[in-house]
């Protein structure tokens, strides 16, 4: 059974508040743009797929709430900087500003859209995942609203018979691996054993791990991209150990404005994200703390990329180009 993050009904979305699972599930409602932000920005629901679909949804609320369409795009526009779907979602929504009809319409579709595009990347990232896989952060329908991007394929590979065992990386600071994929993964049946992200590499010199598979926040038209703090390490860790490494994303996670990963923001958080656990310091009071939220991985470290239209190999910059048809 699939954990969704969101419903629609009664004039309200109601999102899943992200921060209190695994030991609450507590929803959330918001009846407009501003409330549907501000909720986006608090992590209440976060992965790029799934921020897009609720993007969508609150512009579909700021009509419901008579606010001004356009200030309501700026208020959601600015409530995360780096995944790009919430971007992608905004934009198909903004002709349909006038009617609450076709807004409505149209963020169904963008949901819609999501789920068929992910049960593609599954059936296509199951091909090339065997064995011991270890995943990063969150991918799966708690991300995403849909079956999940890199988790779903690990789900579908399992199913096959091609994944025997997976490795989940806490993902610090936020333990999105630990509270989320942990949480999806025993819902599933999917066998797994959870571990502190400074050990990978231990893992991968024992020869435990096979192939490691992680999400995308937004990619650039050279394959470099943008996913959660602790990425780059893997990707490094894997060419190190001769280990496949694949990020699986839909293609509407690639930003064909940008040439190279260089350009992509990368969102700071607070340094008491860092500095405190469920809200009980683990630093002296007034420590100063680094929280990039995301880092960037560089094509160059990439083995393959698991899309909905398939798997795509080097070079990245041409069948990136050839799959969105630019």
């Amino acid at each position: 059974m699939r954990a969704l993050p969101f419903r629609f009904e009664q004039n309200t979305f109601w999102l899943l508040d992200q921060r209190k699972l695994p030991f609450e599930e507590v929803w959330v409602p918001c009846r407009s743009a501003q409330e549907t932000a501000q909720a986006i920005k608090a992590m209440v629901v976060r992965g790029a797929p799934a921020i897009g679909v609720t993007a969508a949804y609150g512009m579909v609320l700021a009509h419901l709430a008579g606010e001004d369409p356009a200030e309501a795009d700026r208020v959601l526009r600015r409530s995360r900087p780096t995944a790009v779907n919430l971007f992608y979602a905004l934009d198909r929504m903004k002709p349909h500003w006038g009617s609450l009809e076709a807004s409505l319409r149209e963020a169904r579709a963008i949901w819609a859209e999501v789920e068929e595009t992910e049960q593609a990347i599954a059936q296509h990232g199951a091909r090339v995942l065997r064995g011991q896989v270890l995943t990063h952060c969150n991918t799966g329908p708690l991300a995403t609203g849909g079956y999940g991007t890199a988790l779903g394929a690990i789900i579908e590979a399992y199913r096959q018979g091609r994944v025997s065992h997976v490795w989940v990386d806490e993902t610090r600071p936020y333990l999105q691996g630990a509270r989320l994929t942990a949480y999806e993964l025993q819902k599933a049946g999917v066998p797994a054993t959870l571990i502190c992200d400074n050990m990978a590499a231990h893992l991968m010199a024992q020869k435990k791990v096979d192939a490691v598979v992680v999400g995308t926040d937004r990619m650039a038209m050279n394959g470099d991209f943008a996913n959660k703090i602790g990425t780059y390490a893997l990707a490094i860790l894997a060419r190190h150990h001769g280990i496949p490494f694949y990020p699986a994303l839909p293609l509407s996670s690639v930003d064909p404005r940008l040439e190279s990963g260089a350009q992509i923001p990368i969102e700071e958080r607070s340094a008491e994200e860092v500095t405190t656990l469920r809200g009980q310091p683990i630093a002296p009071p007034g420590f100063p703390a680094a929280h990039p939220a995301f880092d960037l991985t560089p094509h160059t470290l990439i083995t393959g990329i698991i899309t909905e239209k398939g798997v795509l190999y080097p070079p990245f910059d041409e069948a990136l180009r050839a799959a969105l048809g630019v």
